[in-house]
């Protein structure tokens, strides 16, 4: 086995809190500032990129670290700490050999220029799921892995007993009343989009081909009772483009926008595509269905890229959004929810995704030339009002996930949950917020023992 690439770096994806750890520890008994609710047991997760090895620092784009997940198990009013890396194949084989074998997203045009195809590595770095008893962990270049809880170690990646045939997105969205799990995959070769439903039996026994022109990086999707929802966005792949070094994917407007809505178990035949303006989304908070009309909402850029592009950062930030598409006469209405802030990471309470929610969580920007996180909001779709919790000048968020309390009597009746950075300290803290109190301060703050780079996506799973 061989020591970690050692880093201190000019790139921003590798210094400051986004600069990876190699030690896994497992803390009990936490320090906690406050008190942890009785009423909330559970497992507070959140996954990111943590590269043991760099290939290339100068070169080095976000999306390529080795997945870590950080856990804080909440129980009986305390709270253990554990980190774990994703132990893939490919991590194991790099750290036998004692360098890099898998090449970063921006070293992919090298190959592609020799007339090579670069070797990939399936991380799991970018989100969890937990779907019939299972968390887990996911990157959308690969099959997802199985992992355990609370000690959070990998069991294999996991392919629903042979029947899945494709990609599985890192944004898979689970039924709650029907227990189904919709997922599709994505690729840069047709087909450019594959679409499935697994099913209570844990099986993807329905899988469709759909039809798109051109391939793009279609990063989420949304559900309704009766409708898959897909985004064919202009955030293309571009061979070309790769081989000339001017990155993964770029935005052609010439793509189109269009929203694909498909019936839960229909394929290519039956999926209705519905033009809407140009712009972008990374993450959809909710949708549900309302007479004739599909509702989506989430959050909307102006334009996507997986890069700062030049000009206006604000550009690429999103602000919650709404679009209405009528089923019935094809009418689509759109409208923004907020103008005053910029943020992503739309959360709700998750037994509703797919029907009608009050209450939209999102991570709020600092508008910067490197935007961070630095606050949480919460929306309510019945005022339109939106209450911020700021988290304090010098300190820095990430995603935050709903949990409810034991026994919670509406929508609300919770905590908001999340990791943050002091960047005076250099330390972290898992913060529990009153979800009905929310610009309030934490009723918790627990004290993480390590600094908790930042990363992707979080999960709540109770007890």
């Amino acid at each position: 086995m061989s020591e970690a690439t050692v880093i201190d770096s000019i790139n921003p994806h590798l210094r400051g809190n986004n600069a990876p750890i190699h030690e896994e520890i497992t803390a009990q008994n936490l320090q906690v500032i406050g008190k942890i609710p009785d009423d909330l047991e559970g497992n507070f997760l959140r996954i990111g990129p943590n590269p043991y090895f760099v290939p290339d620092e100068q070169r080095y784009h976000l999306f390529d670290g080795d997945g870590m997940i950080h856990g804080v198990h909440i129980s009986k009013g305390g709270a253990t700490y554990r980190n774990r890396f994703i132990d893939s194949a490919g991590l194991r084989e790099e750290r036998q050999q004692g360098k890099w074998i898998y090449p970063g997203l921006n070293m992919f045009g090298d190959y592609l220029a020799k007339g090579e195809m670069p070797s990939s590595k399936n991380t799991g770095n970018t989100a969890m799921v937990f779907h019939n008893n299972q968390l887990f962990a996911l990157m959308e270049g690969g099959k997802p892995y199985r992992v355990s809880l609370p000690d959070l170690q990998t069991q294999g990646e996991h392919d629903f007993h042979g029947t899945l045939t494709h990609n599985f997105t890192a944004h898979p969205k689970v039924d709650s009343q029907s227990g189904e799990m919709m997922t599709f995959g994505y690729g840069i070769m047709p087909p450019y989009l594959t679409y499935s439903v697994v099913g209570v039996d844990g099986r993807a026994g329905h899988t469709t081909e759909i039809t798109l022109p051109r391939p793009v990086m279609m990063h989420d999707c949304a559900i309704t009772a009766r409708y898959t929802i897909f985004p064919d966005l202009p955030l293309v792949f571009d061979l070309e483009k790769m081989m000339a070094g001017e990155g993964l994917v770029g935005w052609d407007p010439a793509n189109g926008c269009r929203i694909g809505i498909l019936p839960r178990q229909g394929s290519d035949q039956n999926i209705r595509w519905f033009e809407i303006e140009e712009s972008f989304l990374f993450h959809v908070a909710n949708a549900w269905e309302e007479g004739d009309e599909v509702i989506v909402q989430a959050c909307r850029s102006d334009r996507g890229g997986i890069e700062s592009g030049d000009g206006d950062v604000r550009a690429q930030l999103g602000q919650l959004h709404e679009w209405r598409f009528n089923m019935t006469t094809g009418e689509v209405s759109s409208k923004p929810l907020d103008r005053g802030f910029y943020c992503d990471f739309p959360r709700i309470k998750e037994d509703l995704v797919g029907y009608k929610n009050r209450y939209i969580y999102a991570s709020r920007f600092r508008v910067d030339e490197m935007p961070m996180f630095d606050g949480e909001l919460k929306y309510d779709n019945q005022t339109g009002e939106i209450s911020v919790h700021h988290f304090g000048d010098h300190c820095e968020s990430g995603e935050a996930v709903f949990a409810p309390r034991q026994n919670a009597s509406s929508e609300d009746d919770g905590y908001v949950i999340c990791f943050v950075y002091d960047k005076q300290t250099q330390t972290s803290e898992c913060q529990i917020i009153d979800a009905q109190r929310f610009a309030d301060a934490p009723v918790a703050r627990i004290k993480i023992p390590q600094r908790v780079p930042h990363g992707f996506h979080a999960a709540w799973v109770a007890d």
